[in-house]
């Protein structure tokens, strides 16, 4: 199956920058789309960005302008750069894929563990 990877969270002072990775890995043939979504202390997951395997962008309102999603087909990673950070990003940052393991599977989303976020102000 497939197993999603969260890397690069940490603490960092509010206007700093982060770079997350999520790396897939596992019995892949494809994956089409991946996605970012962040989870902050006593609320829901939000989604924050998607793309696609062509390279397709969406972002949620909250997130245009300070976030930048990108991919690597080749390592099957996907990217957050997050700039300007805000106390108010302080979030466990998840990923996921729709993605299959073989030829013959279908589709399903597949979700990483998480890697925090925390801002200091």
């Amino acid at each position: 199956q497939v197993q999603l990877v969260e890397s690069g969270g940490g603490l960092v002072q509010a206007g700093g920058s982060l770079r997350l990775s999520c790396a897939a890995s596992g019995t892949i043939f494809s994956i089409y789309a991946m996605g970012w979504y962040h989870q902050a202390p006593g609320k829901q997951r939000e989604w924050v960005a998607s793309i696609t395997s062509d390279g397709s962008t969406n972002y949620a309102d909250s997130a245009k302008g300070r976030f930048t999603i990108s991919r690597d087909n080749a390592k099957n990673t996907m990217y957050l750069q997050i700039d300007s950070l805000k106390p108010e990003d302080t979030a466990v940052y998840y990923c996921n894929a729709n993605a299959r393991p073989s030829a013959f599977s279908t589709y399903r989303t597949y979700w990483g563990q998480g890697t925090q976020v925390t801002v200091s102000s």
